[in-house]
């Protein structure tokens, strides 16, 4: 696996990862705690962008 490989594997769980949190947020919490869910995934969502646009650079 090269470097690339490995970036689109990391995109792909951080993706996965931001897409569980949201679900959490939306569906298990009602109260706060729903909130901090879903923000956590909108960040890993933006690491996961980070991860895709670094893969043909590095």
């Amino acid at each position: 696996m090269n470097k690339n490989t490995i970036l689109g594997w990391a995109t792909f769980v951080m993706v996965l990862m931001g897409l569980l949190l949201i679900g959490l947020g939306i569906f298990r919490y009602d109260d706060v705690a729903g909130w901090g869910f879903g923000a956590v995934g909108i960040g890993f969502f933006a690491i996961a962008w980070v991860f895709s646009s670094l893969k043909g650079r590095v």
